[in-house]
């Protein structure tokens, strides 16, 4: 037994029109569309996946010798390009960036070691050019920096709750207080 059949059926008047949709109608030319997610999903993967960085080391760059490449490649990862700031020299298309990337294959070439034309770069560029800066008096504050305006933060955040803790609440109302505000909301009330 259903426990809703001894209930009255609705009135029709109460009854809600159906819509187009429910009829099967639709209101964009009288076809339900389904939405196709697989080809969605599918779409979105190869543009996710063509949105990978390409290296921009151009063929005419590269040298010859596996090795070397393999090392210029490793230090170019190492070099941060000074126009595009967050990118490293290998997957940066600037003018300068191919001019670092042709200045490390040709140090490579010459005989030097990584940590020499590291060097020579950072001689050249500062320590800006390293996208790991080493931590030294000159770059404290790029270290420290995140630290310390948490720590404001932190500060301020405690000054502002303890501000918070010391305020009272306002005292009670009065007897008389009280008869005003029930007069008040009286003549509020009736009209």
């Amino acid at each position: 037994m259903n426990l809703f059949s001894s209930l009255p059926a609705p009135s029709p008047r109460l009854r809600r029109a159906p819509s187009p949709v429910d009829t099967g109608e639709g209101w964009g030319g009288g076809r339900r569309r389904r939405v196709n997610f697989t080809g969605f999903f599918l779409g979105l993967v190869v543009l996710l996946t063509l949105a990978i960085p390409a290296h921009a080391v151009r063929p005419d760059e590269m040298l010859a010798d596996p090795a070397l490449e393999a090392r210029a490649r490793d230090i170019g990862k190492e070099l941060r390009c000074l126009v595009c700031r967050n990118q490293s020299i290998d997957d940066s298309e600037a003018d300068l960036a191919h001019d670092l990337r042709v200045l490390v294959r040709e140090r490579l070439a010459a005989g030097d070691t990584d940590r020499q034309v590291v060097d020579y770069i950072v001689s050249r560029y500062g320590d800006y050019v390293l996208l790991r800066p080493p931590f030294k008096l000159d770059t404290w504050l790029l270290w420290g920096g995140p630290a310390l305006v948490l720590l404001i933060g932190l500060v301020g955040l405690g000054r502002y709750l303890r501000r918070q803790a010391g305020e009272r609440a306002p005292p009670p109302l009065s007897a008389d207080e009280e008869r005003r505000l029930a007069h008040i909301l009286q003549d509020g009330a009736d009209r």
